[in-house]
């Protein structure tokens, strides 16, 4: 008997190690040159972005994230959504790729999920579901693995709640099946993964390499390095 049912890992930052604020400037440098002839001034292009990643993150559950996303990004832009939306998909499978050079290799990831599926009957891929799939997968790719190594992967198109709103967790133990008792949360930011997970009723282990603090609430729990966490899996 498993002492978890389902094992969840961020993305960013704990499976894929970076600066969150350089991988924001090589992804939004990236889109903007691929939205150039749209017209629209780059100031503009990334302030919708943010505007639109500002509305899911406070979404409430009523419309699924990425009708959030567009209908913010729309309302600012005024550009049609039927007509940069295609855009923007293919842009996740082909320009997105250029800001992998702001993030760094991790070895240790492919291993971790295998070890992961080997010692619970779920593995979810937890990323803050502000990107659509495409975007999701090729961040994947970049660690060797794609979405077929998880039996969830959340994202805008299928999501109604963002962390740090507890809600998120809730929603995605509904869709697995699993009691939020049964999982471990593993992440590396101490309030949209480890606050949030807690919150919500599951146990969470921090990975130290690219710990995001949180100042108000700092996490008192179990955390460590990713190879540490490699350990702890095995463990399991």
């Amino acid at each position: 008997m498993h002492k978890y049912q389902a094992i969840l890992f961020d993305l960013d930052g704990t499976l894929l190690p970076m600066d969150t604020e350089t991988f924001a400037r090589a992804y939004f440098g990236a889109l903007a040159r691929e939205l150039a002839d749209f017209g629209i001034p780059q100031e503009a292009l990334i302030g919708a972005i943010w505007g639109g990643t500002k509305a899911m993150m406070s979404n409430d559950g009523s419309r699924l994230n990425a009708d959030v996303f567009w209908d913010t990004f729309t309302a600012a832009t005024g550009v049609d959504r039927a007509a940069i939306e295609p855009r923007c998909d293919r842009f996740y499978t082909t320009g997105f790729h250029a800001a992998r050079a702001a993030t760094a290799p991790n070895a240790l990831a492919a291993e971790a999920v295998r070890i992961a599926r080997e010692k619970a009957e779920k593995v979810v891929l937890a990323t803050n579901p502000l990107f659509p799939m495409e975007g999701q997968t090729t961040r994947l790719s970049w660690l060797g693995l794609s979405p077929a190594d998880f039996d969830l992967v959340t994202c805008y198109s299928t999501d109604r709640f963002c962390k740090p709103n507890p809600t998120y967790f809730a929603d995605v133990c509904r869709r697995i099946g699993v009691a939020p008792g049964q999982c471990l949360m593993i992440g590396n930011d101490e309030a949209e993964d480890m606050a949030c997970a807690r919150a919500a009723g599951m146990d969470a282990w921090l990975v130290t390499d690219c710990r995001i603090p949180c100042p108000g609430n700092p996490w008192q729990g179990p955390c460590g390095t990713f190879d540490e966490l490699l350990t702890l899996l095995k463990s399991l």
